[in-house]
């Protein structure tokens, strides 16, 4: 029994070091100390992968507005025409809103090139491509499972082919979302439902999981509602609010506190200093 105990004993202390080890790095200050410095998750370019490419709405990216993550109007938000909807392979029932999409046309004669290297754009998931059940998934099915499509704003279609192709084969990779400033919230709801909607995210891009907390409450779990939309049934009214928000990709948490005033109203959106690396 005493062998057994101290053998577990062992393991648990081996864990304890493992888990340190992920979670602190050792640096050495000015003064030629060390120290142990917490480690931040920092999200990463994936690796390139095959998908193809389509356009919907015309030059003015009006048909964009909205979508299914629900940015609203995508100009006044900051996402401008840079966008696309994913199909629902890639959307994961709207995890993937705010990721960034790395795209490039390969294999095709309406590729555009310059100097003999094919210009890529990133783009932001904002919207989702729908299956079209009615068609083939090799015409004109083209956001049907198990495919991965991206259905762009025609003007960042037209960054990397000629709009005429109309479908281009093309290679993508998530990369580290980039925008300024910190993560802003939107109000929607009601007095006893508060619906906010999650915008301008870095890294990742994306939201896992999210908290709320007023100024005469603890932190409040939040569930996913669609697209980048999470929801507390709470009466929150006449208190300051507070946010915690995971990354979906890295699983890093920030904290935005007192982001909203006591007085705060649904319809507006509220500034955060925090975003993620």
């Amino acid at each position: 029994m005493a062998s057994s105990s101290k053998t577990n004993s062992f393991f648990i202390v081996l864990a304890t070091l493992v888990a340190s080890s992920l979670l602190f790095a050792q640096t050495t200050d000015a003064a030629g100390y060390s120290r142990a410095v917490r480690r931040v998750p920092v999200f990463r370019p994936s690796q390139w992968s095959l998908a193809h490419a389509t356009f919907y709405g015309d030059e003015t990216a009006s048909a964009t507005m909205g979508g299914a993550c629900g940015y609203g109007n995508l100009f006044q938000n900051g996402y401008g025409t840079n966008t696309a909807a994913l199909s629902t392979t890639l959307f994961n029932n709207g995890y993937s809103c705010g990721a960034c999409f790395q795209i490039k046309c390969v294999n095709s004669p309406h590729c555009y090139s310059s100097y003999g290297s094919t210009p890529s754009i990133t783009v932001t998931a904002t919207n989702i491509c729908p299956p079209n059940w009615s068609q083939d998934s090799n015409n004109g099915g083209w956001c049907n499972p198990p495919r991965s499509h991206f259905d762009m704003s025609k003007p960042a279609f037209m960054r990397i082919a000629e709009w005429k192709a109309g479908i281009i084969p093309v290679m993508f990779r998530r990369v580290p979302c980039a925008p300024k400033g910190g993560i802003r919230f939107q109000f929607q709801g009601n007095g006893y439902w508060l619906l906010v909607y999650v915008m301008n995210v870095a890294g990742g891009g994306d939201i896992a999981q999210m908290w709320v907390k007023g100024s005469k409450t603890g932190w409040i779990s939040m569930s996913h509602n669609w697209g980048a939309s999470y929801q507390a049934f709470s009466s929150l009214g006449g208190q300051s609010l507070s946010f915690r928000v995971q990354s979906y990709s890295t699983k890093e948490i920030v904290y935005a506190l007192n982001v909203a005033p006591s007085n705060w109203n649904t319809g507006s959106t509220y500034k955060s200093n925090v975003n993620f690396h």
